[in-house]
């Protein structure tokens, strides 16, 4: 074992610089500090972290160090720091190394003596999360599903047990999917799908995994973040648990207030869900 104080030594240290995830505005003082102060930028793409690095009128030579070149990247980054130069690594959007590459860039780095700081910034499953609505005492994330459909299920199976809040990410174009494979897999959970965060068009969705497995995919534009309640143990109840029995309380004589009520001791569910449902299917 070996101490060192991060911003005392002689070992060089590389800077993880977590960027923003959509509104600019969230860049910190310090990261822009960090990334200006660097002689070298390692970033995900290139392109992208430069357009960012122009924003901010940052002029640095960048260094690409993405999925597939991220072992031979670092070693060249690796030589840079133990020559003295500062270096500091960005992927895309949020934090580098949580569902993005630099892992094992912070790895080559470790095993090298080389120290390892994270400038702190934007994070999209804890935006999500915050203001889901959702339990966060405790809480698992998970990052991206696979894409194919049965390694999808696989993993989603492993997950059904767990009593912890979820953290899914997902991309647009599989979001459709998703949505019906963990509705189909985990059961009718309270959840929250969250796009475009921190963006002009930022959206919440909460609801359960039924309704969300039945929204429009042409409507869901942008990087999605889920959601999904811990398993408690219960059977799960659907929205078609809760609109049969809806339909046997008012065909037994209760009116509207106290048919809720009734479904709602019965079901063991919160009232303004089975209100918004009474309201849809019953109320015209």
């Amino acid at each position: 074992m070996q101490r060192e104080l991060n911003f005392s030594g002689p070992s060089p240290i590389l800077y993880l610089v977590a960027t923003p995830i959509g509104n600019l505005s969230e860049w910190s003082p310090r990261a822009i500090e960090t990334v200006k102060d660097a002689d070298y930028v390692a970033c995900e793409d290139t392109r992208h972290s430069g357009e960012l690095l122009s924003r901010f009128n940052i002029d640095k030579q960048l260094i690409s160090c993405h999925e597939h070149n991220e072992e031979q990247a670092g070693e060249y980054i690796v030589s840079l720091l133990k020559d003295g130069k500062k270096v500091c690594y960005m992927s895309d959007a949020g934090y580098p190394a949580i569902s993005d590459p630099g892992s094992r860039l912070v790895k080559r780095c470790l095993e090298n003596g080389i120290k390892v700081s994270t400038i702190s910034g934007p994070n999209a499953a804890l935006n999500a999360l915050a203001s889901s609505g959702l339990d966060s005492t405790h809480f698992y994330f998970h990052g991206f599903l696979p894409p194919k459909s049965n390694e999808r299920k696989k993993e989603l199976e492993q997950l059904s047990g767990k009593g912890e809040t979820i953290i899914f990410y997902e991309a647009p174009h599989r979001i459709e999917a998703t949505l019906k494979e963990v509705y189909s897999v985990l059961g009718n959970r309270q959840a929250c799908l969250a796009r475009e965060l921190t963006k002009t068009h930022e959206e919440f969705i909460r609801g359960d995994l039924e309704s969300l497995s039945k929204l429009d995919s042409s409507t869901l534009r942008g990087e999605m973040v889920l959601i999904v309640a811990g398993f408690t143990g219960g059977k799960e109840v659907s929205e078609e648990d809760i609109r049969l029995a809806l339909k046997d309380a008012l065909k037994g004589g209760l009116k509207g207030k106290e048919a809720i009520s009734e479904v709602c001791d019965r079901l063991d569910v919160k009232k303004n869900r089975v209100y918004e449902i009474y309201l849809k299917e019953f109320r015209s």
